[in-house]
């Protein structure tokens, strides 16, 4: 068991699905992944669902914003990366040739963050922490255990998030395709693929659990879709699945980082 109460600057810290069925979210994702939610009203009506596993914050739900919804946007998960200076990294993003859609803004007193976009297209999130510095538990069953960004790019994207977060890379033998791993300070912090099939690119979030047949399985029984999978690593079997609702994660049963 992998508990956090902060996070080096650069680090993989949280994610959020914003979905049109918030109810049925927390339905699939609580009978999947052993998650409770506490629902913490956030203004306008809106409820931001913390996700707890084993007593420990993991990630949230929430309801997917009315402009998304209108513009046909799909359900999706958010990859947000601590950072020391939110306002700053919005600056050096647009500098290395990618944008960000609003200015850094306060999330309450929990901390400050933004929405950026790398120059391939993919969205993430920067998290600057305050009261909450994001998942209290990483790397175990139920929790976040990988992040992996698939791109056009991987070279470009490589040499945008490096000069970005400071990030590092290297090669993965053992996989069958082009697969760059991230190093932030030493520590594996995701990777990075080629696009295999013709969507955005995009950040994909892993989500531990303890068998992987039966992930599948339960996966579908719930109204889920199976995407890519089982797959064999030496340290790991993995799925791509989607919800309900569309949104895209996968599921990672192996051998878990400290």
């Amino acid at each position: 068991m992998a508990e956090r109460s902060e996070y080096v600057p650069g680090t993989f810290c949280w994610a959020d699905l914003t979905t049109p069925d918030q109810d049925a979210a927390k339905t699939f994702y609580g009978s999947l992944l052993g998650w409770d939610a506490e629902d913490i009203p956030v203004g306008g009506g809106a409820i931001y669902s913390l996700m707890h596993h084993a007593g420990k914050q993991v990630a949230a739900i929430s309801p997917q914003p009315p402009q998304q919804r209108d513009a046909g946007a799909p359900p999706m998960w958010n990859s947000y990366v601590s950072v020391s200076d939110a306002d700053a990294a919005v600056e050096r993003a647009k500098e290395l040739g990618g944008s960000a859609h609003a200015p850094a803004f306060d999330v309450m007193d929990a901390g400050r963050m933004a929405v950026l976009q790398d120059p391939q297209g993919a969205y993430f999130m920067v998290w600057q922490p305050r009261r909450n510095p994001g998942a209290q538990l990483v790397s175990d069953v139920g929790a976040l255990v990988w992040n992996e960004l698939a791109t056009t790019d991987i070279d470009s994207a490589s040499s945008f998030y490096g000069e970005l977060f400071g990030w590092t890379f290297e090669p993965f033998e053992a996989s069958p395709t082009p697969y760059t791993v991230i190093m932030n300070a030493g520590r594996s912090n995701g990777g990075i693929t080629g696009l295999q099939a013709p969507v955005p690119p995009h950040w994909l979030p892993y989500f531990g659990i303890a068998e992987i047949d039966a992930a599948i399985s339960r996966t579908q029984e719930l109204g889920g879709t199976m995407h890519a999978g089982p797959i064999e690593l030496p340290m790991a079997k993995l799925a791509v699945v989607a919800d309900p609702q569309g949104a895209m994660f996968a599921l990672y049963a192996g051998q878990y980082d400290p």
